[in-house]
């Protein structure tokens, strides 16, 4: 079980839980029941994602545990300085924010596992380094953006014996057959890839099919294009914030020619 590190904060509904991480001294483990406390878990998953997928870690991440949706939603305008409005909509549905060199997770109630808290830390931790990588936030495709965040969490799960990328490939794809926005064969990237988009996508359509379907969008770019493909598209963006000609310099392929060819080739997987 991770147990909170308690080592700051806590009467206003949060723990805070300031680190340094150092990349060379790092250790990666290899059995999640090493991974006890928060402090624990965010570096041996910080040292996977170094090591296993060569993304940045900064050198300082804070923490931010709640306590319930109201502790998180009021954490998000003091902690994460994001509107009132869009912080309301984030803790309706959200359990975790990345930013830049800080994690925001709602508490972890008792019926959430070991498996999924550590899931949940290393996706939002995979956020701060696309930040690390973009060189600030907002940047890039946002289905890329969460899908390759799921495709490294799950990985990370995987090293640490708790789970595999296929089994999640395999779940995500045996929903295929009912996904709202392959039923209306509409994958619209273009719209997708902006943060409100992309959150208007998750609200109609729901959480689940809409990660589902972002990690096999992501995995499918990770299989045919290998995974430093997406270290460099995200890094581009330091350079231009052209998302079209980014995307086609990284991945060799514009953005509604993929969507095309995704979408066809996630229906044949499924069977439709």
């Amino acid at each position: 079980m991770c147990v909170v590190a308690a080592l700051a904060g806590g009467s206003d509904g949060r723990v805070v839980v300031p680190l340094r991480l150092d990349p060379r001294s790092l250790t990666e483990p290899t059995d999640a029941r090493l991974l006890r406390t928060t402090d624990e878990a965010v570096r041996g998953i910080a040292a996977i994602m170094a090591k296993q997928f060569g993304l940045p870690v900064p050198a300082r991440v804070v923490v931010h545990v709640y306590h319930g949706r109201r502790a998180f939603e009021q954490g998000l305008i003091r902690d994460a300085r994001v509107s009132p409005v869009q912080a309301a909509t984030l803790s309706g549905f959200a359990i975790g924010v990345g930013t830049r060199g800080q994690v925001l997770l709602n508490e972890r109630p008792a019926d959430r596992t070991e498996r999924e808290w550590l899931r949940l830390i290393a996706h939002e931790l995979t956020h701060v380094s696309q930040i690390e990588l973009a060189g600030g936030e907002e940047r890039g495709e946002q289905w890329l953006a969460e899908g390759m965040a799921e495709y490294v969490a799950f990985s990370t799960l995987e090293r640490l014996r708790l789970d595999t990328l296929e089994r999640r490939r395999q779940a995500a794809t045996a929903a295929l057959r009912i996904h709202p926005t392959l039923l209306q064969d509409a994958l619209d990237l273009e719209d997708h890839g902006t943060p409100q988009g992309f959150t208007a996508w998750h609200l109609r359509d729901g959480a689940l099919p809409v990660y589902q379907l972002a990690f096999l969008l992501a995995d499918d770019l990770i299989e045919r294009r290998g995974f430093d493909r997406t270290r460099v598209y995200f890094a581009s963006f330091r350079r231009s914030g052209e998302r079209r000609a980014n995307f086609a310099a990284a991945f060799g392929q514009g953005l509604a020619e993929f969507a095309a060819d995704a979408l066809a080739r996630l229906k044949k997987a499924s069977a439709f």
